[in-house]
């Protein structure tokens, strides 16, 4: 698997960006990503010191649209910690 389909895009929550603040970045990763191919694929492409990395697999919901029921899809997000003094900027263009 390669590195760019191993991230698929970084999670940018309220919550995600008070974890910053403590170098702590979240993305949402391949569901059949393990933690050595996440740190590779973060140390490859932002040029950082991974120091570790959480797994946590997010379950569906059942949502209701026009009263059918939908079970909207699992994903895998990845907790990361980073070295202190290295950042990843997540903000493109801008």
């Amino acid at each position: 698997m390669l590195n760019e389909e191993v991230l698929i895009n970084p999670v940018i929550t309220e919550k995600s960006s008070l974890l910053q603040e403590s170098n702590k970045y979240v993305f949402k990763v391949h569901s059949k990503s393990n933690k050595y191919q996440i740190k590779k694929a973060v140390e490859d492409i932002f040029d950082v010191t991974v120091l570790g990395v959480n797994v946590v697999k997010v379950h569906g919901k059942n949502k209701v649209f026009n009263g059918k029921r939908i079970l909207t899809p699992s994903w895998k997000k990845a907790l990361i910690t980073l070295k202190l003094g290295d950042t990843i900027s997540l903000v493109e263009g801008a």
